[in-house]
């Protein structure tokens, strides 16, 4: 498998903005436009999309989330929002530099979310991303328009090389985070740090990019482990 990327938009509201995500899609060698909520697909995103008409007509239209990332690897999400809180990991970003130094060499799907114009993704659609990537701006204006963020995403990750090595599936991982909440509660871990505390581990796991074979020993020494607490 080599490395296969969808632009997810969440909600998107003004079909000039699908139309032009699509025209940055195809600027990348990308034709996989996932439209999770609305789809505002008129004159307006057709004109915007130019020569990227054909990405446009094969958007995929889904009613939600969870049907956008079916059978993905890998979940991106983006905010422009700075984490200030050291125990706040819902939006504790990387860069896109970051984001392709750590994605160059490993197989999978990955999805790129994106979201609304007004106020982006939430902190549950964040939640439920491997990990989260923002662009460095000025602090003035830190919020970028949204096909713009994209086309910055988009070239980092533009001719990463392909190696054969495969990453941990989306379902995957949350049979593993399962397990670590499983093993935090024979632990009786604190219950008022346990959510905050997953989320952590899983954007420790995001940014090391979990390969299948790193999942499988994972996975193997987590339940020794938890066997050997019961």
């Amino acid at each position: 498998m080599k490395m296969m990327e969808s632009i997810v938009l969440v909600g998107p509201k003004y079909g000039g903005n699908v139309g032009a995500v699509a025209r940055c899609a195809k600027n990348f060698g990308l034709s996989d436009l996932v439209l999770a909520g609305s789809a505002p697909l008129g004159d307006e995103a057709r004109k915007a999309a130019m020569h990227a008409q054909d990405v446009l007509a094969h958007a995929r239209i889904v009613g939600g989330l969870e049907e956008a990332l079916g059978g993905m690897d890998y979940v991106v999400g983006t905010t422009s929002v700075r984490t200030i809180s050291k125990g706040h990991y819902i939006r504790a970003a990387i860069t896109p530099k970051e984001l392709a130094h750590r994605l160059n060499g490993v197989d999978g799907r990955i999805a790129l979310l994106f979201g609304r114009e007004d106020y982006g993704l939430s902190d549950e659609e964040l939640e439920r991303c491997d990990v989260v990537c923002r662009i460095p701006t000025a602090q003035g204006c830190p919020v970028m328009n949204l096909s713009h963020a994209a086309a910055i995403i988009l070239y980092e990750l533009h001719g990463l090389s392909e190696t054969g090595i495969e990453m941990a599936s989306v379902h995957e991982k949350d049979l593993m985070y399962e397990r670590v909440g499983a093993l935090l509660r024979a632990i009786k871990y604190h219950k008022h740090k346990t959510d905050n505390t997953l989320l952590m581990i899983k954007r420790l796991v995001g940014r090391a990019v979990l390969t299948e074979g790193e999942y499988h020993t994972l996975m193997g020494l987590l339940s020794r482990i938890l066997s050997s607490v019961r």
